[in-house]
């Protein structure tokens, strides 16, 4: 089994525990992480005294901040076939939970983004708490909602997976569970008792389902409040309507979300909006995947991720100089090149 450093395996009674234990990074993924985690569903998987997965993320600060991006802007395109190589595991990986044939559990405690978020919601028993803060951020970096992001937002209710992966803004765990992205809401001062209660059983799917309601709570989601405008605004295939239907809103909320869209990257929003479409028409993960990394290619390719990444998490100016930096001059040729087939079979 290949286990790091940065992934700590437990079992417990009848609990296998994956423990991404990268603190000082919120336990960005990294490619020997991915690597560690699919070999322990592999072992949990086989042995028959585990009946419950849980991953859960080590630290104070959150489950997973995502994939650890600095190595792939350090890769460059010089070294694209190690990024790639990356993608390609992750994806996999997102894949493997998502049919993973055990109950597989995550505790979205703290920030779950990104990668975080491809590691934790194709589990059957997600957790949030009041500490978390979950997004998909990647039209900030020149990028676009991965890791199966793409058939996870196409899913949510109305246009709120398309308001949430144009915007890029980080939500709490109730509007998470109104999204479809996770199960129950529990307070993070009985996550010890929770764990331990799983711990206690001879578990099943049902068990342990049964076992976290007894520590949920019900709490509204503040999104809902809004769904009758993004749902009236975001229902375009075209991101300048998007833009339109905002700015002819009279609403704080459109304002604010013009706001934000403003600061994202143009080919970017572009590029989202066609995956999103596109994804609805999908009928399995897989399929959503194999296009996600497709456009992978081309987005390792460009220079807008760079950019981004320069930008948010290199410089750290918060300044990224998009190419084209406006909207209008993002092409319809410019976002086909990342719907083309790569060549490049992921299944």
């Amino acid at each position: 089994m290949s286990e790091t450093q940065d992934v700590l395996l437990e079992t417990r009674g009848a609990l296998g525990r994956i423990r991404l234990n990268r603190p000082k990074a919120i336990n960005s993924l990294s490619l020997p992480m991915i690597l560690a985690v699919e070999s322990a569903l592999d072992r949990f998987e086989s042995d028959p005294s585990i009946g419950l997965v849980l991953v859960t993320g080590e630290g104070e600060r959150g489950l997973c901040a995502g994939g650890d991006i600095r190595v792939l802007y350090e890769n460059g395109r010089e070294k694209m076939a190690e990024s790639l190589a990356f993608f390609r595991n992750e994806y996999r990986m997102n894949a493997h939970i998502a049919r993973y044939p055990k109950p597989y559990a995550a505790i979205m405690d703290g920030i779950t983004m990104g990668g975080g978020v491809g590691i934790s919601a194709y589990g059957r028993i997600r957790i949030v708490t009041e500490r978390t803060k979950m997004a998909m951020p990647e039209t900030g970096i020149g990028f676009f909602p991965d890791v199966g992001g793409t058939w996870l937002l196409s899913r949510a209710p109305g246009e709120i997976g398309t308001f949430m992966g144009l915007t890029g803004e980080a939500f709490g765990g109730a509007d998470a569970i109104y999204a479809g992205l996770a199960d129950f809401y529990v307070p993070s001062e009985t996550l010890t008792g929770l764990i331990e209660a799983l711990a206690a059983l001879p578990v099943t799917a049902a068990e342990a389902s049964e076992t976290v309601k007894k520590f949920a709570q019900t709490v509204p989601p503040p999104l809902a409040a809004h769904q009758e405008e993004i749902d009236r605004a975001f229902a375009f295939d075209r991101v300048e309507e998007i833009i339109a239907a905002l700015r002819a809103s009279p609403t704080p909320f459109a304002a604010e979300t013009l706001k934000i869209m403003g600061r994202k990257c143009p080919r970017s929003m572009k590029v989202t909006l066609e995956l999103l479409r596109l994804a609805r028409q999908d009928t399995t993960l897989e399929q959503s995947l194999q296009r996600e990394f497709d456009a992978v290619h081309a987005v390792l390719a460009s220079d807008d991720f760079y950019e981004g990444v320069r930008a948010a998490v290199v410089d750290k100016d918060r300044n990224p100089q998009w190419s084209p930096a406006r909207l209008e001059d993002v092409t319809p040729a410019m976002v086909e090149a990342y719907m083309k087939p790569a060549g490049d079979s992921l299944f």
